[in-house]
């Protein structure tokens, strides 16, 4: 008999809710060595990145308290943060109302 090794999960913190999620559940931004900061969907871009919850609360945080900043070490011009607050408007509110079933309710 053989046993199967678990194969390992990488894991990364999101930077506005400091939840603790596999790497595959959170979507990267990146600050390419060119400087450009972009949504790195693939999260295989090189240079800086940062993590965020699949959920518009957390960008909205990260972009309200300049977390992305931080993380990034670079400063968001106004262009740069439309086009993340654009990009979050197409994400659900929180991740609990993309997984629970519709027609729960009081």
């Amino acid at each position: 008999m053989t046993r199967g090794r678990r194969k390992h999960i990488p894991q990364r913190t999101c930077v506005a809710c400091r939840a603790v999620r596999p790497k595959r559940a959170l979507i990267r931004i990146v600050r390419t060595p060119e400087g450009e900061v972009r949504v790195d969907e693939r999260g295989k871009q090189s240079g800086r990145g940062a993590y965020l919850c699949a959920q518009r609360v957390c960008w909205e945080e990260a972009l309200r308290r300049r977390r992305l900043d931080t993380a990034l070490r670079t400063t968001l011009d106004e262009a740069t943060m439309e086009t993340l607050r654009a990009y979050a408007q197409s994400l659900p509110e929180r991740l609990e109302e993309a997984e629970a079933p519709e027609g729960q309710g009081m």
